[in-house]
């Protein structure tokens, strides 16, 4: 299993910046280098404790999709996204949010598996790896420009 964790400090509040990284719009002006796009399930606004999204782009030369769900939530400091379908043999992104002095710092921990032994060890090793940390970096980098103004 590999663990991909990230920590960004936002000037917002706790509550502005736990919306702005469930919403469906947000997460796909995030995605557009990948042509991310919400084509199932909640496909606008907030999504909610046990709603769907399926999304879908394109990633590595291929249109893939990718159906989650949220597991758990606790307003405004926790959620989970798990995969229901999609290419992973298993994929859960952890979102836990702390406010202190007018900063909101949000941590993603994301942990997945890839499939086909090791064949597939060694391409998360050599190439996915990096592309899910920058993906989420740069959608990151989006979430704190949007909440900060």
């Amino acid at each position: 299993m590999t663990t991909i964790n990230l920590t960004t400090k936002i000037k917002a509040s706790i509550q502005t910046v736990f919306d702005v990284s469930r919403n469906i719009d947000i997460h796909q002006q995030s995605a557009s280098k990948s042509k991310e796009k919400a084509i199932a399930g909640i496909t606008s606004e907030l999504i909610n404790f046990n709603e769907t999204v399926t999304w879908q782009g394109k990633h590595f030369g291929f249109y893939l999709t990718h159906k989650s769900r949220i597991t758990a939530m606790s307003f405004y400091n926790y959620f989970v996204d798990e995969m229901e379908e999609g290419k992973f043999k298993t994929f859960k992104h952890e979102h836990f949010f702390e406010e202190e002095n007018r900063i909101t710092t949000m941590t993603d921990k994301l942990q997945y598996e890839t499939p086909f032994g090791i064949i597939g060890k060694l391409f998360d090793y050599f190439l996915l790896k990096n592309h899910l940390t920058n993906f989420l970096l740069n959608r990151n980098n989006i979430l704190k420009r949007i909440a900060e103004n």
